[in-house]
């Protein structure tokens, strides 16, 4: 007879105060806590190469130029743009171009055109 033989066939206790938790309720509390909020992303913010922006040759903002009087709303662009010292992409639908305010919206992403380094037109 084994050590714990008396009790290994027994039925789990029953609370007569706490309803019987669901087995979704149940693995929520296994769920991956961070303890430590902002923490990975202060370390990826430290871990991030900062480069310098590009000024664009006269060729190059002559096409840039070209493109952006090409694009209109609604349709599908990839920009890539320059932001706290990195270039970023962002693939979307355009909401706005405001000449005057310069600045391109994608989605909700608002890209300053002085920022801009590339932009194409996708098709669907």
């Amino acid at each position: 007879m084994g050590k714990y033989d008396d009790i290994l066939n027994m039925q789990p206790p029953i609370s007569g105060k706490h309803p019987k938790m669901d087995i979704a309720d149940r693995a929520k509390q296994f769920a991956p806590f961070a303890a430590l909020t902002g923490h990975e992303a202060a370390i990826r913010a430290r871990e991030k190469i900062v480069v310098d922006k590009i000024e664009l040759s006269e060729d190059a903002a002559e096409e840039l130029d070209r493109t952006l009087r090409e694009i209109q709303r609604g349709m599908l662009v990839k920009a890539v743009y320059f932001k706290n010292g990195e270039y970023l992409e962002v693939t979307g639908m355009v909401a706005r171009l405001n000449a005057i305010e310069r600045e391109l919206r994608i989605v909700d992403t608002v890209i300053p055109l002085e920022d801009l380094l590339f932009v194409e037109r996708l098709s669907i």
